[in-house]
């Protein structure tokens, strides 16, 4: 394993994709240089794309461009420092991407600062401000600089790691945060219209529990009562950050076909057949699709409601 970045082996050969299948492609991957966003950034790279590296930390990314090159051929990586808070320092990133690559054809808005996560009446207004920053403001000022050239090649793909809408499922500040960027993706699929016109796919992509500890050992018991994250299904502890970039990896190679949808990372396994270290913990149903008519209106239409509703109550599964 790298000593700066613990990176594992790649788990692409499990994904049934060819080697290359993303030649000719870019990426930009914010949060590039550690954990799931590594991951990804590899796992993009394998597949023949070169991978722009936009990170906040230094040595984690310049050491992230140095193994992504050795994995690859030289060039394949660049990494630029980079605050996606700062619209100025996201400006220069996309200035260096364009003039070392010509064009930016997927978007992997990934950064964030799990460590700020905390409850409701425990958060200060930095934590809940600095995580907006960074996942609703850098969203925003990604898209705002890289959907504008997809639109004129009428090519590309923008997606985002999200999570879940609120506690216990994940700390209370962060699940708000991320909320926010969700719904600019979720609006920006809806203001491009279908791939068909544009060229163009938006879709949003949970990783669960992805990244450290990386052994099979579960987390301690503290970390599973602060964040009440269980072991992921079909693994012993947290899911290894090259097998949350391998699915992501597989959702934007079908982006076309998910255009306007979350999705979280065991459908994407499942699509892959995938081969679990523990199958036998893996859930063998999933829930159904929100209709779009419900979906710009989900928040009010959650939780138990009026317990007597005075007209008949219709599904909001998808048609």
């Amino acid at each position: 394993m790298d000593k700066i970045l613990d990176a594992g082996p790649l788990a692409m050969h499990k994904t049934n994709l060819k080697k290359n299948t993303l030649a000719g492609e870019v990426v930009v991957i914010t949060g590039g240089a550690g954990n799931v966003g590594l991951g990804t950034a590899r796992s993009l790279a394998w597949l023949g794309a070169k991978v722009v590296i936009a990170d906040v930390t230094p040595e984690p990314g310049k050491a992230a461009e140095e193994l992504i090159n050795r994995e690859n051929e030289p060039r394949t990586a660049l990494f630029v420092l980079t605050d996606v808070s700062d619209e100025t320092s996201m400006k220069a990133m996309a200035e260096k991407a364009y003039d070392t690559f010509g064009k930016v054809d997927i978007l992997v808005n990934n950064a964030m600062i799990m460590s700020l996560g905390a409850p409701i009446l425990k958060s200060t207004v930095y934590q809940m401000d600095r995580q907006y920053e960074i996942a609703a403001r850098g969203t925003l000022i990604g898209i705002q600089l890289f959907v504008p050239g997809m639109q004129e090649r009428h090519h590309g793909v923008v997606t985002y790691m999200s999570t879940a809408f609120q506690y216990p499922v994940g700390p209370s500040n962060y699940c708000a945060a991320k909320a926010a960027a969700t719904s600019i993706m979720m609006s920006l699929a809806a203001e491009l219209g279908p791939v068909k016109d544009t060229g163009i796919a938006v879709f949003t992509f949970i990783p669960a529990g992805v990244g450290f500890p990386r052994s099979v050992v579960p987390p301690p018991p503290e970390i599973m009562r602060k964040f009440k994250m269980p072991s992921m299904p079909g693994y012993e502890g947290n899911i290894p950050p090259e097998d949350g970039g391998a699915a992501l990896s597989y959702c934007i190679t079908r982006a076309a076909e998910l255009h306007g949808s979350g999705i979280i990372i065991g459908q994407a396994f499942r699509q892959m057949n995938w081969s679990y270290p523990k199958p036998e913990t893996v859930p063998n149903t999933d829930f159904q699709r929100i209709d779009d008519r419900v979906l710009p209106l989900i928040f009010a239409y959650m939780g138990p409601g009026f317990p007597d509703p005075k007209v008949p109550l219709m599904p909001i599964n998808r048609r």
